[in-house]
């Protein structure tokens, strides 16, 4: 039996509003817009591009600053990457042709490593604000971007493609525009995946912040403002007592902002999950509470509300409509033959490019060479998958069924996750130059600390999203545990597990980049794989190798795809999607 579904959360909602309430929001509101304000104002003093600039002070006094100076460069990357989610997965989900286009495209975005992003983007950043550090700033931005975007838009398009088929067909028959439909059915069914994979890729970027802010391409060091050259400074002299400071203070950031970010806005998503049963006990946030008994919120929607439905209206008018039911068979033929043809010359094009100018450069025997040492980091990637699916499926499965565990697992998760793992190094690296142990295999272990918070995330999303009416079936049947495994739970979170392990596999490639060449008070350790490739080619600002690199990893990460993760993901939107 049908029935609506009730949060203790929104007991606030009929509660009288509180004007101690107001007052809390109004002072956390002024305070946030005050440290914006106050932090953005470094980001625009004059800066020098040919300085070489290796470190930053490393005063501990100044860790507030720079912690609040990369926690604004993150929040602007998640924006952006918000917003091509919204794009590109829509366009990938919507549009037939150039689905074929951008899902491939979208996968070599997420192999392509973020130095090679850097390498390409760096100069064309800096000369758009010259003699200002805004430009670094885009740099760096842009960077923590192509570390959290990839994840996010491949949850979105599964959440687009998986939809139930009533959901599609009501819209339809109710002649949503495009952009009613996107606003009212897609992104609320798509909530709940996004905001965990969300969650999931600010921790990803993280772990890329010191190569974001400390940045050596081009034989040119660039350095940021920021708790991750903060640390990359303190590694460089050898300084551990500094690096536990600054892992003290991330701790305590991401603590923070799990608090006042993460865990309402994970509470909040819950009212768009679709299910016929309620649910024993769902999550809760105090800042959510909070929120719910102050009158701003109520204010600033009577304030903006009435610009909402003008827009529907406009969007309507300006001919975004919905998708026809069906298209005559001879123009779909003639426009997919034009659309294949345009695809084909150009990857035809480009490709005869890039093999011109490899073979003008450094010759063919430099790519049998990257495929060498790329073989080698996909033993690793293998590994860290098996391992990991063998530890963290069970245990997403376990937090997620079970909604008390879920009330204190997930900040301890979500803390795990979003901590850069990288700060980790300079003791692992320490470490291993006191025993004398080899990188090659400890290579793994580092990769593992930044890549295996997709698997979990993703089981966690798709164990808490198996509808409770069918839970309680499998309860009243009595099912043996091995037959509800096989039957209930590893079906439902297929899905979600084929996109973790997609994009733990990606991130893995690209953990490779800082994994398989680590320092510490001027010692170096370089394991044998092409994350170490690349990243010695970026540092010495050699281009064909670059190329190389980033080609062949791409080829690797596509290839696999396409042999492999793409068929699963098929078999999920085809078999298993609820």
């Amino acid at each position: 039996m049908t029935t609506l579904r009730s949060y203790p959360t929104r007991g606030a909602l009929d509660r009288p509003r509180s004007r101690a309430a107001d007052v809390v929001v109004f002072a956390g509101a002024a305070v946030l817009i005050w440290v914006i304000v106050r932090v953005s104002g470094g980001l625009t003093v004059p800066f020098d591009e040919h300085e070489t600039v290796t470190e930053v002070s490393t005063d501990a006094a100044d860790l507030p600053y720079y912690a609040a100076r990369s926690l604004l460069r993150m929040f602007l990357a998640l924006g952006l990457s918000i917003v091509f989610t919204f794009a590109y997965a829509t366009a990938a989900a919507r549009l037939r042709r150039a689905r074929t286009v951008l899902l491939p495209f979208l996968d070599i975005l997420q192999s392509v490593p973020i130095l090679g992003f850097l390498s390409v983007t760096v100069t064309a950043f800096i000369a758009l604000a010259p003699g200002s550090l805004l430009g670094l700033e885009f740099a760096s931005i842009f960077a923590i971007f192509t570390s959290q975007a990839w994840n996010m838009t491949f949850a979105f398009y599964h959440s687009l493609v998986s939809q139930p088929r009533e959901i599609d067909e009501a819209a339809r028959n109710l002649r949503l525009s495009r952009w009613q439909r996107f606003w009212r059915v897609d992104v609320p069914s798509g909530m709940v995946p996004l905001v965990w994979n969300a969650m999931m890729s600010f921790g990803g970027g993280w772990f890329f912040l010191v190569a974001s802010e400390a940045i050596s391409v081009n034989n040119r060091n660039y350095v940021l403002p920021g708790i991750g050259s903060y640390v990359a400074t303190a590694t460089d002299q050898g300084a551990t007592g500094k690096v536990l400071i600054a892992i003290g203070v991330m701790i305590v950031m991401v603590i923070a902002v799990n608090v006042l970010f993460w865990r309402p806005l994970t509470a909040f998503a819950e009212r768009f999950r679709v299910e016929d049963s309620e649910p024993a006990q769902a999550p809760r946030s105090v800042t959510l509470d909070l929120l719910r008994r102050s009158h701003i919120p109520d204010l600033l929607g009577k304030v903006f509300g009435p610009l909402v439905f003008p827009l529907d209206r406009a969007m309507r008018v300006f001919g975004l409509a919905e998708h026809p039911l069906h298209v005559q068979a001879g123009r779909r033929r003639a426009g997919d033959i034009v659309f294949g043809a345009a695809v084909t010359a150009v990857i035809v094009w480009g490709s005869y490019r890039v093999v011109t100018y490899i073979h003008r450069t450094v010759g063919f025997g430099e790519v049998a060479h990257a495929f060498g040492l790329g073989g080698l980091t996909l033993v690793r990637v293998l590994v860290l998958l098996v391992v990991c699916s063998l530890v963290w499926v069970p245990v997403g499965v376990w937090i997620g069924l079970n909604p008390k565990v879920s009330r204190f697992a997930q900040p301890v998760v979500q803390v795990l996750a979003s901590f850069p793992a990288n700060f980790l190094f300079p003791l692992v690296t320490a470490v291993l130059v006191a025993t004398g142990a080899s990188l090659n295999w400890a290579g793994t272990l580092l990769m593992a600390l930044g890549a295996q918070w997709y698997i979990l995330f993703n089981v966690i999303a798709g164990a808490s999203a198996v509808p409770n009416d069918l839970r309680e079936a499998a309860a009243n049947l009595r099912l043996p545990r091995g037959l509800w495994w096989r039957r209930l739970i590893l079906p439902a979170i297929f899905p979600s597990y084929v996109t973790g392990a997609i994009t733990a596999a990606g991130g893995a490639w690209n953990a490779a980049i800082v994994s398989e060449v680590v320092g510490y008070n001027g010692t170096t350790l370089t394991a044998d794989g092409l994350g170490a490739y690349i990243s010695e080619a970026t540092t010495a600002g050699d281009w064909p190798r670059i190329l190389v690199g980033v080609v062949v990893m791409s080829i690797y990460v596509v290839g696999i795809n396409r042999l492999f993760w793409r068929r699963l993901y098929a078999l999920a939107e085809r078999r298993y999607s609820l």
